[in-house]
This record gives C-alpha cells, sequence and structure tokens, in this order.
C-alpha cells in the first residue's frame, strides 16, 4: 500500500508533517503491511543500499510508537538509518554523541547562571536540553552509542520513554508530543568503552540488529560514496576490509569505510584504472592507500603497530595475488582463444573435406 495522500487525514486537520505518521499508524491498526513501496521509497530518496528488513522493521516499530535501539559495529549505517527516518517523516532530529561525560543536565537542560541572578529562577532562564527540546517540538531524539554514557544519565530517559514526561526541579512537567520518539544505536558490549545498558532501559526499547551487508552491497556504497568508475578497485577495496573481519589476528575489523577511504585515496593517486597498471605499481598503490585507510580502523588481538602493518600487509598482499593471478588467467584465456577457433576450423574443414 502506497503511502502519500491520504484525504482522512486531512479532513481531520492533521498537520502536513504528520500525514506520514498518521497514515502508517492507521495501516498498522488495520493490519496492514507495509509494502516494499514505501521501504523503496525510503532507499531512493535518502540513498540507502540494500537495509530493506531492517527498513521495514523501523517503520513498525515507530507507527507503533515504539524507542528503537539500534545495535551494529561501527561503520554500519546506524546514523545514517536513523536520520533517513527523521527526514522521511519530515521531524527535526535533535543529536547527541554518548561518553562517560555526558550528564543529566546536557541532555534535559540547565538555568543560565547571569540569567537566574537578574530574573531568578524560571521558564525563562532555564536553556532547554535536547531530550526537553525534542519532547516538546515532537521529534526525533538520536542518541549515537548510548551505552557510552554514564548510568546516571541513562536513567534520565526512563520517564520520557515510560510516561512520556520528565519533571525538572522549579519548572514542573514536561510532557512530550506525540510523535516524540527515541532512536539510540549501540555498539557491540565487547567494543572498549562500551558498558552494559540496565535491563529496566533495555526493557523500554525494541531492538534492531545491522550486520554487515553483503560484499555486492558494500562495493554498491563505494561506488555511490566515491564516484569510482574503476571496478577493479571497488572489488580489492571491498575484500581487504572484509578480510580484516575474518583475519583470526584481528580483534575488530574495518567497516565498509575502510573500503571507501582506499578507494578515494588510490583515485588521488593515479589517473589510471588498476588494470592499467603494471603488477608492481598497483601493488605500490593499493598498500600505501589500504594502510593509510584500515590502521586508524582495525585492531589486533595481540601486538604493537608494527603486528597491526604486518597483518594488514598480509591481508592486502592476499588480495592483490588473488586478483594478478585472475588477470593471468584472463590474458591466457585470450591468447588461446585465436589458437582454439584456428583448431576448431581446421577441424570443421577437415571433416567436410571428408565428407567430400
Amino acid at each position: 500500500m502506497r503511502i502519500g495522500y491520504h484525504p482522512e487525514a486531512y479532513a481531520w486537520g492533521l498537520p502536513a508533517d504528520s500525514v506520514k505518521f498518521w497514515a502508517l499508524s492507521k495501516m498498522l491498526m488495520k493490519g496492514i503491511e507495509i509494502s516494499s513501496e514505501d521501504v523503496a521509497r525510503i532507499q531512493q530518496e535518502f540513498r540507502i543500499i540494500g537495509r530493506t528488513e531492517e527498513l521495514r522493521e523501523a517503520l513498525y516499530a515507530i507507527t507503533a510508537k515504539k524507542h528503537i535501539l539500534i545495535e551494529g559495529a561501527v561503520g554500519v549505517g546506524k546514523t545514517v538509518i536513523a536520520d533517513a527516518l527523521a527526514r522521511y517523516f519530515k521531524r527535526k532530529i535533535y543529536r547527541i554523541d554518548g561518553d562517560e561525560r555526558y550528564t543529566e543536565q546536557k541532555m534535559v537542560g540547565w538555568f543560565d547562571p547571569p540569567l537566574v541572578m537578574a530574573k531568578g529562577y524560571s521558564k525563562e532562564t532555564f536553556i532547554e536540553g535536547p531530550l526537553t527540546q525534542a519532547m516538546l517540538g515532537g521529534a526525533f531524539f538520536f542518541i549515537n552509542e548510548l551505552n557510552r554514557m554514564p548510568e546516571g544519565t541513562q536513567n534520565v530517559l526512563l520517564p520520557a520513554m515510560d510516561e512520556r514526561r520528565i519533571t525538572i526541579p522549579r519548572i514542573g512537567i514536561v510532557e512530550s508530543k506525540e510523535e516524540f520518539i527515541i532512536i539510540a544505536t549501540q555498539n557491540p558490549e565487547e567494543y572498549i568503552g562500551t558498558s552494559r545498558l540496565s535491563e529496566a532501559l533495555k526493557d523500554r526499547f525494541v531492538w534492531i540488529r545491522l550486520d554487515y551487508q553483503s560484499e555486492e552491497e558494500e562495493r554498491d556504497i563505494v561506488r555511490k560514496e566515491t564516484g569510482s568508475k574503476d571496478g577493479a578497485l571497488v572489488e580489492i577495496a571491498v575484500k581487504i576490509a572484509r578480510r580484516t573481519r575474518e583475519d583470526p589476528e584481528i580483534r575488530k575489523g574495518s567497516s565498509i569505510r575502510g573500503a571507501v577511504d582506499t578507494v578515494a585515496i588510490v583515485q588521488r593517486n593515479t589517473p589510471k584504472q588498476v588494470s592499467e597498471l603494471d603488477d608492481s605499481r598497483r601493488r605500490e598503490v593499493i598498500e600505501r592507500a589500504a594502510i593509510m585507510a584500515l590502521s586508524s580502523k582495525v585492531e589486533v588481538r595481540e601486538g604493537s603497530n608494527e603486528k597491526l602493518l604486518e597483518v594488514l600487509k598480509k591481508i592486502i598482499s592476499g588480495v592483490l595475488n588473488e586478483y594478478q593471478r585472475t588477470l593471468s588467467g584472463k590474458t591466457e584465456a585470450k591468447e588461446l582463444q585465436p589458437q582454439a577457433e584456428h583448431s576448431e576450423n581446421f577441424r570443421s574443414a577437415s571433416l567436410w573435406s571428408g565428407r567430400l
């Protein structure tokens, strides 16, 4: 079912930016499934490659007025999806990035000391934090890396999620608009600097998992982000990034950003496609670019920077060896083709002569 013009929604006097939300909610209440066309519209409008099921799940959650926790490794597109959903529903988005220094006051708001001295404690002297702004505006409140925040700061979210209200000392109760939604992301718990979310907080979210995408989709992402027309370079860069996630010596592999950065650097290094370079020059250009791109994105299980470089060079060399064998195989096949055609022609001619 398409989401677009809904006369009933306008008849009720809903503002234009609430019509999509209203229409999707109405569909869910009637048991109508969100169609592939709805998801495709988001993918096309916001240039999202793949993620069909994850987007469908997010639409169900938002229209059911549920807060979303998106879990996935760094670089899998958590922020991209959150931003696309906010723009699709024409909702303002307030973003904060979690770290151990983020306080309750930063999230909710604070009183401006000079104004308090002049006018006392009042709404006029209160500076609204992003949570308060999102609640009052019926906006999306996006928390990047929620599980890097102190537990005390995380707990501020509980009444906002449960009762859709928070209490601010000297101000009173702040109630959210109906469209207020929290979208939070968290990295896997094994990542350094992360902590486990409390059971009470997790219980108030619905969960969407983002894994690494398929190799084909990752190639499409790299082409989209870099504009590269060099298919071989894109394929090599993606394979190198993916191998870092599989190597037993690596604790944390690279996201697709590693491949994007590799291709971008190579493109600045040479105007030629990698297939036009000799093997020595190709290895030099790609190895330099890949090490620059991946060294800040990959962590080895044990060892120093020298160990990291050793592991990366091994992976890069392995992928380039495979590419060189493929290239050599194509060259040999091309050289053998005229011979094969000659032999077939000779055989056909002999057979024809025999019949005569």
